[in-house]
């Protein structure tokens, strides 16, 4: 699939609600990447957390918190990051759905100016390799390679500060 393009859903939609003529081609190469551009390296690095969503083979959906701080994502290279696994209530709703559905979405959010970016890919579980040593705090890892990138306004997100 051409992450370029939208899928047949998108369209439909856009075509019902009458935005379709607003994704041209020179607004999808401006809002549409497959790789996250590295103007935004230093930001996602500096993430304190992010939003994981995932999904089992038949459709049923997870979207949990990802915490740890600044330094929980490590940029690999412009199509692929990578991230800690730290062990929770041992569920492993979002491992157990990348075993066996690999398709994830990102969301990146900074509450303090409202910067948003979505990352979707395929994501891979480490363990005992190099992925995996990046975050010797932990017995895995993840990595996502990206398929597609997408900036959102600031819009509707609201403007946090940190609590003390």
């Amino acid at each position: 699939m051409d992450h370029a393009n939208f899928h047949a859903g998108e369209q439909q939609a856009q075509q019902r609600w009458h935005t379709d003529q607003l994704w041209d081609a020179a607004r999808k190469e401006r809002l549409l990447w497959d790789h996250i551009p590295e103007v935004f390296h230093a930001r996602i690095e500096g993430a304190p957390f992010f939003f994981l969503a995932t999904s089992s083979p038949d459709g049923h959906c997870d979207c949990s918190f990802k915490g740890g701080g600044p330094g929980l994502i490590r940029i690999l290279d412009p199509r692929r990051f990578a991230f800690p696994d730290f062990d929770g209530n041992g569920a492993f709703m979002s491992l157990g759905n990348i075993l066996l559905n690999p398709h994830v979405g990102c969301l990146f959010i900074d509450f303090s100016d409202g910067a948003r970016l979505r990352v979707n890919g395929r994501a891979t579980i480490h363990e005992n390799d190099a992925v995996a040593a990046l975050f010797p705090a932990c017995r895995r890892a993840v990595s996502v390679a990206i398929e597609q990138v997408v900036p959102n306004c600031a819009q509707h997100i609201p403007r946090l500060a940190p609590m003390a």
